[in-house]
């Protein structure tokens, strides 16, 4: 079973580590940044070296970087391809992110990255296989009586948690009522997706809508 490593930054990869400590078998290991990073990092690598950084998390098969910031995810990637890290996630999307530099040091060490802008759109690569089993794209089951939801079992979640979330509360409603419910208890949860756009916490709500849909229609007898 692999270990995951999560560098967080202020807010950002908290709620991550909470998720997989609750509701996955995986071991973690954790580090933080300042959540107050200056706009350009010239050192990157002396800049890692001066917070002290601790070295355990490049210890992790895979490692996901909230840093949100190009030079620091770029170091980090470095640093993590020398350690041997295997694979690595990077949400907050291209904005947040040099993909070409990315997709060159994957090369350069023969690691494996992705970069999603929200993690339940992580796709199922070998590489990351043990944390997107568990942790990615939603996949339900849900039980109804009398017309109504009485049961959902979540069988792999969102990272951020706000999967579960959404099954407890959507216990008791109205079968053809789900998955527009679904949908706004997901933006009802303090996910930090980006808000306001099209993408981010708009684009998990429709992900859990249609996969509350899919369920109802896959119901088991």
């Amino acid at each position: 079973m692999s270990t995951i490593g999560v560098i967080t930054r202020g807010k950002y990869g908290k709620r991550l580590i909470d998720t997989i400590i609750s509701k996955t078998g995986l071991d973690v290991v954790s580090a933080s940044l300042p959540e107050k990073l200056p706009g350009f990092i010239d050192e990157p690598d002396a800049f890692l070296e001066k917070i002290q950084l601790d070295d355990a998390v490049f210890r992790s098969d895979i490692l996901v970087t909230y840093s949100l910031h190009p030079d620091l995810t770029v170091a980090i990637a470095h640093r993590a391809g020398k350690e041997g890290v295997k694979a690595m996630i990077v949400p907050g999307g291209a904005a947040k992110a040099p993909v070409f530099e990315l997709e060159q040091i994957a090369g350069q060490y023969g690691m494996y990255i992705e970069i999603e802008e929200i993690c339940c759109t992580l796709s199922d690569n070998p590489a990351i296989s043990d944390f997107t089993s568990k942790l990615a794209w939603p996949e339900i089951e849900v039980e109804t009586r009398e017309g109504r939801i009485s049961a959902v079992h979540v069988l792999r979640g969102a990272p951020c948690g706000s999967t579960w979330h959404m099954a407890e509360k959507l216990i008791g409603t109205k079968v053809e009522d789900a998955p527009a419910r679904a949908g706004l208890l997901i933006q009802q949860y303090p996910c930090r997706a980006v808000r306001g756009t099209l993408g981010g916490i708009h684009k998990s709500a429709e992900i859990h809508k249609k996969t509350v849909e899919k369920a109802i229609r896959e119901q088991k007898d």
